[in-house]
């Protein structure tokens, strides 16, 4: 039984708001760089976001809660707040673009009928793999390739197709409540990773938030 709607966009709303808190306090606290508290909320909103459709009823009760973190984030971004997530070495509209993916990913499981997979999914691939290619690529970073001009290595890449091929085939197969009920459950188990790391591997500036999404939902809309 879901909790009353009030309550729950200010528990959702808290939590976020909790993790920014968090990223701040190892930036100035802790010295932790920019680059780790950025993933640290990356991985976070992404894990607070499967609550949604938990918690909340409708796709405008998710864009209320994502408009409202969008204008927050545009805010920080022109002022200087939030420097655990603004203050990096590169023009990055990674942050502003998660929230809108987030609730037109929302949307497309909400109008869909295609289950929560629709939605879990893509965030998860975007709040684990693209953390989990940026740390191998910088750790170990071979084959370096430059896509539009940015710098990419072929071990980040992958190590997002690898967690996002095993995270595929775990959500398809290992979560009976995930699990489609439509045909085509192992292609897409196989087309999924393999079109959101070209989508990874080609997107810079941040755009990855948006298009590894956008390109796993179009896939499993088509194929399931």
């Amino acid at each position: 039984m879901r909790p009353h709607l009030s309550v729950s966009l200010l528990l959702l709303a808290l939590g976020f708001l909790a993790l920014f808190g968090a990223a701040e306090l190892l930036y100035h606290r802790f010295g932790v760089r920019s680059e780790w508290t950025r993933k640290i909320v990356h991985a976070g909103t992404g894990l607070i976001t499967l609550l949604f459709p938990l918690m909340l009823e409708s796709h405008w009760q998710v864009l209320l809660l994502c408009g409202s973190f969008l204008v927050l984030l545009l805010a920080s971004s022109k002022s200087g707040w939030l420097p655990s997530i603004n203050r990096i070495d590169r023009k990055s509209y990674g942050s502003l673009l998660y929230p809108v993916i987030v609730y037109l990913c929302f949307l497309a499981y909400a109008v869909s009928g295609k289950g929560l997979i629709l939605f879990y999914m893509p965030i998860l691939i975007l709040a684990i793999c693209d953390p989990v290619a940026a740390i191998i690529g910088k750790q170990f970073p071979w084959g370096i390739y430059h896509p539009w001009g940015s710098r990419k290595t072929l071990s980040g890449s992958l190590a997002f197709l690898v967690s996002a091929s095993v995270l595929c085939f775990t959500l398809f197969y290992g979560f009976e409540p995930l699990r489609p009920t439509l045909v085509n459950r192992p292609g897409a188990a196989a087309l999924v990773p393999v079109v959101a790391t070209f989508c990874e591997a080609l997107s810079v500036r941040g755009t990855d938030n948006f298009t590894v999404p956008a390109g796993t939902v179009i896939v499993l809309q088509l194929i399931l």
